[in-house]
């Protein structure tokens, strides 16, 4: 018997999001994160328990449904966080709900949490956002504070399944923003025949103040914006592979 009463814990939602997947999307913002990515933006989504915002995941899709309308063919609803594969059993809940109602399903995840009940919401989810932080398994440690390695096992699954995938990936000066280490990302990337496209994010400092509110110490205090001239050269980059870029 299915329980659409596991309780969501949320940090927020966005009702009209563009950049988080296809079309106008319904954006779910889940509370926690196993990572401690020095460029995260979104450091009071860390706490498992911290969120605004505590409901089942009909009820959540009760606001979700009310937008409908609005998501035309490609629109439709992607959760991500913090990590939202951290709250397994609300998405695959969620995610149920939504395909019984023809609403496309997208989550956005680091791949860091993988097991055999992410394999099950995988059967209700469209398509994947995947973020790879970095392709240099001691840069992706020194990035994030754990390791690369279920990542890849998790992007590795994806394409035995035939999943749709984005690939999504953060450009940071001095440490990411490096030819050698994006050539390696793109040339592997290129070996995964499910993925439909790759994202350049470069760099920003918009979450800073957030760090401030929180007390806590901002790991890239001082780094620099990455510049236009940097974020071509980086889709110049994954482009050389025939990889369609942002």
């Amino acid at each position: 018997m299915e329980n659409k009463n596991i309780i969501g814990n949320i940090h927020s939602y966005e009702s009209f999001g563009t950049v988080d997947g296809p079309g106008i999307r319904f954006v779910l913002f889940l509370q926690g994160c196993p990572l401690r990515c020095k460029f995260c933006h979104n450091p009071d989504t860390w706490n498992l328990t911290g969120g605004k915002i505590k409901e089942s995941a009909k009820e959540t899709f009760e606001k979700i449904k009310k937008y409908k309308g609005y998501f035309g063919k490609k629109g439709g609803v992607t959760v991500t966080g913090g990590e939202p594969l951290l709250q397994t059993e609300f998405v695959l809940e969620l995610f149920k709900l939504c395909k019984e109602e023809g609403i496309h399903t997208a989550i956005d995840t680091s791949g860091y949490i993988f097991n055999d009940k992410v394999k099950e919401v995988l059967e209700y989810t469209d398509l994947v956002l995947l973020d790879i932080k970095a392709i240099d398994e001691k840069v992706y440690k020194e990035l994030t504070r754990v390791e690369l390695k279920n990542t890849l096992e998790f992007a590795k699954y994806l394409k035995e399944i035939g999943k749709k995938v984005w690939i999504r990936h953060v450009v940071v000066p001095n440490i990411t923003d490096n030819d050698e280490l994006l050539d390696k990302l793109a040339q592997y990337v290129s070996t995964l025949d499910n993925v439909e496209r790759v994202e350049i994010l470069p760099y920003h400092r918009l979450g800073e103040f957030k760090y401030k509110e929180l007390g806590m110490k901002y790991a890239l205090e001082g780094v620099e914006e990455l510049s236009k001239e940097r974020t071509e050269n980086a889709k110049s980059i994954f482009a050389r592979y025939n990889l369609k870029v942002n």
